[in-house]
């Protein structure tokens, strides 16, 4: 199951993590960020103990969001050793976020 992350917990959920980590910076009233969603959750289940997936509503959020550069919804970032290693922007099928994450897990 996809985390919720925001600005008291992104230190310890995504920088500190041990795993790489796959963030989508979405936010409720996105339609293309609802179409991602069961697709993050299959991604958490199904690569669950190799990489843990996080959604961050930028609405709640927005200086972390401004911090990697989310100009627009959803953004897509894996973080690995506390930094941001591949991006992707725009809603992305299971397939899609897959070809995110593979090298990193």
């Amino acid at each position: 199951m996809a985390i919720d992350v925001n600005d008291l917990n992104f230190q310890k959920e995504v920088l500190d993590s041990d795993l790489p980590v796959l963030v989508d910076f979405w936010a409720p009233w996105c339609g293309p960020c609802q179409m991602v969603g069961p697709a993050l959750e299959e991604i958490a289940k199904d690569y669950e103990g190799k990489i843990k997936v996080c959604k961050m509503d930028v609405d709640d959020s927005p200086n972390i969001a401004s911090n990697y550069g989310v100009m627009s919804i959803p953004t897509l970032i894996v973080f690995k050793s506390g930094k941001p290693v591949k991006k992707a922007i725009g809603a992305q099928p299971k397939s899609g976020l897959e070809s995110l994450i593979n090298t990193f897990v």
